[in-house]
């Protein structure tokens, strides 16, 4: 029987996505194309989303490093840059906040619109492969109704929805949960 080598530090996320990934984080000073929290999205009714990550015990972690990917407000994916953005969760309070566009629907492989949505990626530590999920908006109860991805999810359709932040116009709420019973739905892909 083949003995099996154990996983090292180095093939998670650890402590040096930062540098690779947005290097500002780590206090590096270099131009990285201004995708730092900022989709370079500018027509469409601008939103913020903030949000932490939480792991399995529920504390939140403060080393995580978040993806975007959205179409504009017209359903389309724009060339560059626009549309994609990186932003770390706070070394202290642990959150994170991206500042877009309202994306608009965007058509099913068959044709058929999806409700308005970003997809996600989480990198962090202890995770080998990153993980995909979701923001859905929760006051977009009737395209969400239709959309195809969210009626193939059986449990927690919820955990996909940002929700509006009374205190604030255009911002939303989005916590991530890697593990636990409000784990948030992540996608094989």
């Amino acid at each position: 029987m083949k003995k099996q080598l154990r996983e090292t530090p180095s093939q998670t996320a650890g402590p040096y996505v930062h540098i690779g990934l947005l290097p500002d984080a780590a206090g590096i000073d270099v131009d990285h194309h201004g995708i730092a929290g900022h989709t370079g999205l500018n027509s469409g009714t601008p939103i913020v989303i903030t949000g932490v990550v939480r792991d399995g015990a529920g504390e939140i972690v403060k080393d995580a490093l978040l993806e975007i990917w959205q179409a504009g407000d017209d359903g389309q994916f724009a060339d560059g840059h626009r549309g994609f953005a990186r932003a770390h969760t706070d070394f202290e309070t642990g959150e994170f906040r991206f500042e877009t566009v309202k994306p608009g629907p965007v058509a099913w492989t068959d044709g058929t619109p999806q409700a308005p949505h970003i997809t996600v990626m989480i990198f962090a530590r202890g995770i080998n492969i990153h993980l995909h999920t979701r923001i859905y908006f929760a006051d977009e109860a009737d395209a969400n109704a239709a959309d195809p991805v969210l009626n193939a999810i059986a449990d927690g359709r919820e955990t996909l929805l940002a929700k509006p932040e009374e205190s604030s116009n255009n911002s939303y709420r989005f916590d991530v949960s890697l593990q636990g019973e409000a784990e948030t739905v992540f996608f094989d892909i």
